[in-house]
């Protein structure tokens, strides 16, 4: 009998930048919540939301047929079950059903993905949303990533994958921007502090962390100097896996494929016109926010200051 968490409906964890983040984050989802006789994970999030990167976490070793240097695996192997079962046949399929519908039709695709179930393996199907109305049955695991990435255990009440798309796709333009906003941030700041800094998340934002020793910055100033790089409307492309160009300036980054296209699509961009100090960690952290009510966020964030032991 399968082991279900009765009371779980739903956890969500912010969604964070860079690989190794959301490699470290994928682990825990897979510690936490998923069970060894999960056979369909649903997995639900526009292009560049970090969706592989996560299965990676939760999957170390699994091939995914659509690789992010742009290496498909073909024949799609979950295609090719009708050869028969043998030692070297995998337990774990993948797919990308936006991708491959381009290819094959959907309803050989559902076909597939149910044979393989029926076969005792497991699936895991990016964009499980395109392929769940001809499957007639819910993931065992139904993952949602856009600003935070979504977990549920869906009962025949839901939740529907389209319901965990519809907050996800919602969500994720703050993500971007504020992801895209916190690289330009550090392009002015001196490379000493760089090499000791750390990241957070905050809603609709981001938290640069430096440890034990407040960084020189004044922050009214460094806030400017982003808003003047936004309002020239740049071009922002990927490179390779750790860098993006910015303009014509190229910037280190561990999550090159999470940004807007360009500078003028960050919306609303603000910084905390000074550091917070979080006492348990030892850290100074420097916030921005983005979008509808930024300004708002950030004050909310500093009243915290006001609590006793949470902030110097």
């Amino acid at each position: 009998m399968k082991y279900q968490r009765p009371t779980h409906v739903m956890s969500s964890y912010y969604a964070p930048r860079g690989h190794n983040r959301m490699y470290a984050l994928g682990m825990e989802i897979a510690q936490l919540y998923l069970n060894p006789n999960d056979k369909l994970i649903g997995i639900v999030g526009d292009a560049g939301s970090g969706k592989s990167a996560l299965i990676r976490g939760m999957f170390p070793g699994v091939d995914l047929t659509n690789d992010d240097n742009g290496v498909y695996v073909r024949p799609l192997p979950i295609l090719e079950q009708d050869r028969g079962f043998s030692f070297f046949t995998p337990h774990t399929y993948h797919l990308d059903i936006r991708f491959e519908n381009g290819f094959t039709q959907m309803t050989e695709l559902a076909d597939a993905i149910a044979e393989a179930l029926h076969n005792g393996r497991r699936v895991i199907v990016e964009h499980f949303d395109l392929v769940y109305p001809l499957l007639g049955a819910n993931a065992d695991l139904l993952i949602g990533v856009g600003e935070h990435v979504l977990i549920s255990r869906p009962t025949m009440f839901g939740p529907e994958p389209d319901t965990i798309k519809e907050e996800v796709y919602r969500t994720l333009p703050y993500r971007l921007m504020a992801h895209t906003a916190e690289d330009i941030c550090e392009m002015f700041i001196n490379e000493c502090d760089l090499n000791r800094e750390g990241h957070d998340d905050v809603k609709h934002g981001f938290a640069i962390t430096f440890q034990d020793q407040k960084p020189e910055i004044d922050l009214v100033e460094l806030e400017q100097k982003v808003k003047d790089l936004i309002a020239q409307d740049l071009p922002i492309t990927y490179v390779d896996e750790s860098h993006i160009s910015i303009g014509n300036s190229i910037q280190q980054c561990n999550g090159p494929r999470i940004h807007v296209s360009r500078t003028s699509l960050i919306k609303n961009f603000h910084l905390m016109h000074h550091f917070l100090y979080d006492r348990f960690k030892r850290r100074y952290l420097l916030v921005g926010c983005v979008g509808e009510g930024a300004e708002e966020l950030l004050k909310s964030l500093d009243n915290r200051r006001q609590r006793p032991g949470f902030w110097e």
